[in-house]
């Protein structure tokens, strides 16, 4: 491999046809820059200038080096002036990745916060339903990913290389028609209050859905009985505000619906989803500690509504 100031020395030279000229632009004198060429010469295996008393002309193979070695120049001239800009959050980009409903309720305001603060750094919002955005850390795909784990479910393997830190825990709460019989707020409801009746959740293999059975075959009772599937909590609380079955969502989902509903917590041991961001352990990219901080913050404010009453 040939050392990067040697091959800026023979681009110098042939950009000034002159050891002598090339030498003043770089600051060096002419038998030091006359060593520098002498010594990619040895490493190259070959002679690459010819030197006259009129200045200097390049070998095919010093025409052929040189062609690279500006090419390999330019590339680290934009290397160095993207870290400058990342360090200094004043460019570069970072890619972000996200499951619905954090993409809904957390990723809003951190992204605001972000580009007040550094309108300089680009943000890529990419979309990974869980666990999937583990592996897109890994590979560089994402820079920062939302992920969530529920309880009762399955442990998902980690891939190696990455930090996954907890943000938030959400309470999951039932929701259904205003003035439904089964949200009385008065007390939580036990889980054998569920059995038999019509559940909207995810399909098999989601992990709400996982969460769900497992922690029916805890309580001892049959397996939930789903009259709708469908893997957004959005969709969920409209059906269940509709009419068409009992839900369990995250409390934040509930409480910042849009759709009217009746909320009711549910007995111990309850259910539980772990909101987590997930990063590559080496990253130490200012903009992305700034990211993280924010949605810190966000996880620790985000608003809250009393549920409502049910109708008379």
């Amino acid at each position: 491999m040939h050392d990067v100031t040697r091959l800026a020395a023979l681009v110098a030279v042939a950009e000034a046809g002159s050891i002598t000229r090339a030498a003043a632009r770089l600051g060096y004198t002419p038998p030091a820059l006359s060593q520098q060429i002498a010594k990619l010469e040895r490493e190259a295996g070959t002679t690459l200038v010819i030197r006259h008393r009129r200045g200097v002309t390049l070998t095919p193979a010093g025409a052929l080096l040189v062609g690279h070695a500006q090419r390999v120049l330019d590339e680290l001239e934009r290397a160095r002036h993207g870290l400058a800009a990342v360090a200094g959050l004043s460019g570069g980009r970072i890619t972000i990745g996200t499951f619905t409903t954090a993409g809904i309720h957390l990723l809003p305001p951190v992204l605001a916060a972000f580009r007040r603060a550094h309108a300089g750094v680009q943000v890529n919002i990419r979309e990974y339903e869980p666990p999937a955005g583990l592996p897109a850390v890994a590979a560089g795909e994402a820079d920062l990913v939302l992920t969530h784990t529920y309880e009762h479910q399955p442990a998902v393997p980690l891939p190696t290389g990455i930090t996954v830190e907890a943000l938030l825990v959400e309470e999951l709460v039932l929701v259904a028609a205003p003035g439904h019989a089964l949200t009385d707020p008065a007390e939580p409801l036990p889980w054998r209050e569920l059995s038999g009746r019509p559940l909207i959740s995810g399909s098999r293999g989601l992990a709400n859905r996982e969460a769900l059975e497992a922690l029916f075959r805890r309580e001892g009772l049959p397996a939930p009985v789903v009259a709708y599937e469908t893997a957004n909590y959005g969709m969920s609380c409209a059906l269940a505000g509709g009419g068409m079955g009992l839900a369990l969502v995250p409390r934040t989902v509930a409480e910042m619906s849009e759709n009217a509903l009746s909320i009711r917590r549910l007995a111990p041991p309850g259910l539980h989803r772990t909101i987590s961001l997930v990063w590559r352990t080496d990253d130490r990219s200012p903009a992305l500690a700034t990211a993280r901080a924010l949605f810190k913050s966000t996880g620790r404010t985000l608003p809250r509504r009393a549920p409502e009453e049910p109708a008379p």
